[in-house]
C-alpha cells in the first residue's frame, strides 16, 4: 500500500521531536537515555565516515604540496635549471593563489546549502524532495580531483615557467579544503567536540610529513630511471594519480550539512541540527538578511577576526621551517634516503601530541594556553639549534619545532568558537584567517635561504620574533573574549530583538520548546578562551 509522503514526513519529524524535545519530569530519565543513545549513534556515524575521509584528503593535500621539497633532494632543482632564488619562488608562489582564494572559496562552500522551500528544509509542500540540492561534497571532491591532476602535471614540467604555472594552479583548488573542512566540522560538532576532531584532521597533515617522507624515500630510492623517467617525476605522477582517485571517492563519502545529508535518516538530521542549536542557544542558520557577503562584512568589522588574521600569519611565519624540513634534516649529514627516513619521527610525535592536546582542550574548555604554549616550546627548540651543531642536539630540537603545529591546530577551531553565529560570518572568518594567515608561509619561503645554511641562524631568529608577536596577539584575543563574556553577563536578561530573536525563535521551534526556554539556554552561552 502506498504511503502518503506528507504523513511519512510528519512521522519522521515526530520521531525527531520525541528524541530532542525537553522531557517532562515523569519521563525525564527514559527520554534522556534515548537522546544520549541517539547522539552516540550519530557521532559514531560521523566519526567513522566524515573524519577518516577528511584525514586522508588532508594527508594527500600536504603530500602533494610538499613533494617539491623531497624532489629537490633527488635532482629537481638541477634538472630544471633553477637557481636558489627561483626555487624559493616556486615554493612561495603556491601561496599567491592559495591565500586569496580561501576567502571566496569558503564563502562559496557556505552558500552551497539546501533550498528551504515550502516551510521545510527537507521536503516541498507536496511531500517530495527538491529536484536540485546544492551539495558541498561535490565542490570539495572536484577541488581534490583538480589539485591531484595539477600535481601529476608537475612531473611533466621542464623549466621554471612550467613548474611555476603548476604551483600557481595547484594553490587554487587546494584553497578549498582546509578552511572548508574546518567549517564543515563546525556544522556537525559542538564547541566541546570540535577541537578534538579538528586535531584528528590536522594530525593527518602532520602524519603526511612522516608518511610523505617514507613514501618519497621509497620512490626516489627505487624508481630513478624506470621507463627512462627521473625518480622525482615519478613522485609527482604517483601522488597526483592517487589524489585524483581519492577526490572521486570523497564525493559520496563526505556528508553535506545536517539539513540534507543523504546517508542520515530524517530523525538523525533533525537531531544534528538540535545539537548545534542547543550548543549556542540559537539555530545554526542565517536570517534572511544575512547573505555570504553580509557575513564577510560582519567578519571584517569584528576586531577578533582581524587579530586572528595577524596572529595566524605571524605564527605560520614562525613555523615556516616545515617547507624546508628535509633540507634542515639534511644538515645532519646523512644520505638522501636516510635523511627522508629520519625526517618522519618528529612528525609522528607531533601528531600524537596534537591529538592529546586538543582532547585536553575540549575537556577543559581552555584555548589560549593549549594553543600558545606550544609556540614557546618551538622557541626553545630554535634556541637549542642556535646553540649547537651537534647531531643529537639539533635532531632533538626538530622534535620541539614540529610540536608548534599543536598550536596551529587550534587556531581555526578557536575562530569557529569565537565567531559562532551567524554561519555566514563564521564561514567568512575562517576563510579570512586561514587565507591571510598563509601569507606567513609565503614570506617564510624566503627566510630559509641556502646561503644561511647549515646553521640557519638568521632564519631562526626571524621565526622566534614572529612567534613572540603571535603570542602577544593570542593574548589580545583572550582579553577580547573575556570582555565579551563579561558583557554578556550584564546583558543576558535584556529583551532580544531583530535577527537575534529570529534565530532564537528558530531554535525554539526546532527543539519543540517555548521561546522563554530557548532564551534561558541562550543565557548559558559563553566564549571559550
Amino acid at each position: 500500500m502506498a504511503v502518503d509522503p506528507e504523513k511519512k514526513r510528519n512521522s519522521y519529524e515526530d520521531d525527531a521531536v520525541a528524541v530532542s524535545a525537553s522531557p517532562t519530569p515523569e519521563h525525564e530519565a527514559p527520554q534522556l537515555e534515548a537522546r544520549q543513545a541517539a547522539e552516540r549513534r550519530l557521532l559514531r556515524k560521523l566519526d567513522f565516515r566524515l573524519l577518516p575521509t577528511v584525514v586522508v584528503i588532508y594527508l594527500m593535500n600536504y603530500i602533494d604540496r610538499i613533494a617539491i621539497t623531497a624532489a629537490r633532494l633527488k635532482g629537481l632543482q638541477t634538472d630544471l635549471g633553477l637557481s636558489d632564488v627561483q626555487y624559493d619562488t616556486v615554493v612561495a608562489i603556491l601561496y599567491v593563489s592559495y591565500c586569496p582564494a580561501q576567502i571566496p572559496s569558503n564563502m562559496c562552500n557556505h552558500w552551497l546549502k539546501p533550498f528551504q522551500l515550502g516551510g521545510s528544509q527537507l521536503y516541498l509542500q507536496n511531500g517530495r524532495r527538491p529536484s536540485v540540492i546544492r551539495r558541498p561534497t561535490l565542490y570539495i571532491g572536484t577541488c581534490v580531483v583538480l589539485w591531484g591532476l595539477t600535481s601529476a602535471l608537475t612531473g611533466a614540467t621542464h623549466n621554471f615557467a612550467g613548474i611555476t604555472a603548476c604551483r600557481v594552479f595547484i594553490g587554487l583548488p587546494e584553497a578549498a579544503f582546509y578552511p572548508g573542512a574546518i567549517y564543515l566540522l563546525s556544522r556537525w560538532y559542538t564547541r566541546k567536540e570540535l577541537a578534538f576532531r579538528s586535531a584528528i584532521l590536522y594530525a593527518g597533515l602532520l602524519m603526511s610529513n612522516a608518511f610523505g617522507s617514507f613514501w618519497a624515500a621509497g620512490i626516489l630510492g627505487n624508481m630513478n630511471g624506470v621507463l627512462g623517467i627521473a625518480a622525482w617525476r615519478w613522485l609527482f605522477y604517483i601522488e597526483g594519480a592517487i589524489t585524483v582517485f581519492i577526490g572521486f571517492q570523497a564525493m559520496w563519502l563526505l556528508p553535506d550539512y545536517p539539513h540534507n545529508t543523504r546517508w542520515l535518516s530524517p530523525a538523525e538530521r533533525h537531531l544534528a541540527q538540535v545539537r548545534l542549536a542547543e550548543d549556542a542557544g540559537e539555530a545554526d542558520k542565517d536570517s534572511e538578511q544575512e547573505s555570504v557577503f553580509e557575513g564577510l562584512k560582519l567578519a571584517i568589522k569584528d576586531p577578533k577576526v582581524l587579530t586572528f588574521m595577524l596572529m595566524c600569519a605571524s605564527q605560520l611565519l614562525g613555523l615556516s621551517f616545515t617547507n624546508f624540513f628535509p633540507t634542515l634534516v639534511a644538515t645532519l649529514g646523512y644520505s638522501t634516503t636516510i635523511t627522508l627516513l629520519v625526517s618522519a619521527p618528529p612528525w609522528v610525535f607531533a601528531a600524537i601530541v596534537t591529538v592529546i592536546n586538543a582532547r585536553h582542550s575540549d575537556v577543559t574548555g581552555e584555548r589560549f594556553f593549549h594553543q600558545t604554549g606550544w609556540w614557546w616550546v618551538v622557541i626553545i627548540g630554535y634556541i637549542i639549534s642556535l646553540s649547537t651543531m651537534a647531531t643529537a642536539g639539533r635532531y632533538f630540537s626538530m622534535f620541539l619545532m614540529t610540536v608548534g603545529y599543536c598550536g596551529f591546530t587550534l587556531t581555526l577551531v578557536w575562530v569557529a568558537n569565537a565567531v559562532p553565529r551567524p554561519p555566514a560570518k563564521r564561514s567568512a572568518a575562517i576563510g579570512l584567517v586561514n587565507g591571510f594567515g598563509n601569507l606567513g608561509n609565503l614570506a617564510g619561503a624566503y627566510i630559509w635561504k641556502a646561503e644561511w645554511g647549515p646553521g640557519y641562524h638568521q632564519s631562526m631568529i626571524i621565526a622566534i620574533c614572529a612567534l613572540a608577536f603571535a603570542s602577544f596577539l593570542s593574548f589580545v584575543v583572550r582579553m577580547l573574549l573575556v570582555r565579551e563574556n563579561k558583557r554578556m553577563e550584564r546583558e543576558e536578561l535584556d529583551l532580544m530583538h531583530g535577527p537575534e530573536r529570529e534565530r532564537i525563535e528558530g531554535a525554539a521551534k526546532l527543539e519543540g520548546i517555548t521561546f522563554e526556554e530557548a532564551v534561558r539556554r541562550r543565557m548559558g552561552f559563553r566564549y571559550l578562551y
